[in-house]
């Protein structure tokens, strides 16, 4: 336990180029090949975090500025991802969500199940949250440890049901997003794009960032467009010209540099991918593998930048309006873009639509975010976690308003029925759709 929780402090940007290097080997590359592989993976991610630092840094004070000409009062902190993360890998079913992720995976490798090999181990904390929220709801450990194990299931299912989208929209070949924050989005975004193309008014409306430059000129660029919304932002905040044009020119930057800092990573990635599917040819003739990387590959497209900065005020206002809420979005404000990135290629970089789609589904991770407050908190206050001044309850957007936390949490009142229960979709939906590998989901 303690060798796996060394490896997972060490985190992303330094686990997944060892993962990386080694899955080189295997694979047979050559040493020097897979070692600069992965440290362009390494290079790639911490120039992913640095933008979205950036971000982070400049939205962080703009929202809190905003909240509070909006005189919000609400009891219940969003500490942001890095804190949960923490707190869902600090906690004993967090110990063992390494070893039950890469089990299932390889199990459901071997028997056909999916065409995902998840390397993004780090981001199996994912897994971890939803087991330590049940193992305190029914306080049980088992029930924590399956749960993660069904949550793994499940996540590997839906990157496969989504490869396609991921392959065409954002030109990834062989890749997937078995993400627990990105990839349950779509289970919001499939229905509302079949009901978005009955509405009249949306259904022909083309309003993706190439259509939007056309109409627009320069002021539909997409660096244009990060001022114009940071100028928004700025405004809405109260702050001076100088606070507002600085803001503005920073989001204008993050939408020029994260897509760049996005290529350097695919730049590592692509040798790897391109010996898995060697690999695979020759000792599974007939068989496809898909690389399962963090969706940190998708947040910079324009359209989940536009769509995530749009969110902002959006979700600010929700918290506000939603009957019910007591959560005050803070600090995962700044990693919106990775809750509507699996959302933008259901809807064809269609920011319109990712906008809409997106106040529907967090106006409801609000209220869940709410709901698990407790069973939060109570994780948090287990791994000695410091709360923030003033803070007595704490949850996260980043996976507190995510789907399969609602799932998981509900399926578990009814016990070990509920998750056999979801064990059982998601399998009887693997081998359904591994029987029809060449249709889009």
């Amino acid at each position: 336990m303690d060798f796996i929780q060394k490896i997972v402090d060490l985190g992303p940007t330094v686990v997944l180029p060892i993962i990386i290097f080694l899955f080189g080997l295997v694979l047979k590359m050559k040493p020097g090949r897979a070692f600069r592989a992965g440290l362009t993976v390494g290079i790639g991610f911490i120039g992913i975090n640095l933008i979205i630092g950036l971000l982070m840094d400049n939205l962080g004070p703009a929202a809190k500025d905003m909240v509070e000409r909006l005189g919000i009062d609400l009891s219940i902190i969003d500490v942001g991802w890095p804190a949960t993360s923490a707190i869902a890998f600090g906690s004993t079913v967090g110990a063992l969500a390494i070893p039950i992720g890469l089990t299932v995976n390889l199990i459901l490798l071997i028997v056909g199940l999916t065409k995902t090999l998840n390397i993004d181990l780090w981001n199996l904390w994912h897994i971890a949250f939803t087991g330590a929220l049940v193992s305190i709801m029914t306080d049980s450990f088992t029930m924590g440890i399956v749960t993660a194990a069904v949550h793994a299931i499940v996540l590997l299912v839906l990157a496969d049901m989504s490869q396609k989208h991921v392959e065409q929209f954002y030109g990834y070949p062989n890749i997937s997003f078995p993400h627990g924050t990105s990839t349950p989005y779509i289970l919001f975004a499939w229905p509302l794009e079949k009901l978005f193309n009955i509405i009249p008014g949306l259904k022909n409306l083309k309003a993706d960032p190439e259509s939007i430059q056309k109409r627009l000129g320069i002021l539909g660029e997409s660096t244009v467009l990060g001022l114009i919304l940071g100028l928004i932002i700025g405004i809405l905040a109260g702050w001076n010209v100088k606070e507002v044009l600085n803001l503005g020119v920073s989001t204008a930057a993050v939408m020029l540099l994260l897509p760049r800092m996005v290529s350097i990573l695919m730049e590592g990635l692509a040798p790897v991918s391109e010996s898995a599917s060697e690999f695979v040819k020759s000792k599974f003739p007939g068989r496809e593998v898909f690389i399962g990387m963090d969706s940190a590959l998708a947040v910079g497209h324009p359209a989940a930048i536009a769509s995530s900065l749009i969110m902002v005020p959006i979700v600010l206002l929700l918290a506000i309006i939603v009957p019910g809420n007591k959560v005050l979005p803070f600090g995962d404000l700044a990693t919106i873009p990775f809750i509507v990135s699996m959302m933008v290629p259901i809807f064809r970089g269609n920011v319109v639509r990712t906008v809409v789609a997106s106040t529907i589904a967090l106006g409801f991770g609000l209220l869940l975010a709410t709901y698990i407050s407790p069973l939060f908190t109570q994780a948090a206050k287990n791994v000695g976690f410091s709360f923030p001044e003033g803070a007595n309850s704490i949850s996260s957007l980043v996976d507190g308003a995510v789907p399969t936390t609602a799932i998981f949490l509900f399926g578990a009142k009814l016990g070990y029925i509920g998750l056999i229960i979801i064990a059982l979709i998601a399998l009887a939906t693997a081998y359904y759709i591994n029987k029809r590998p060449n249709k889009i989901n």
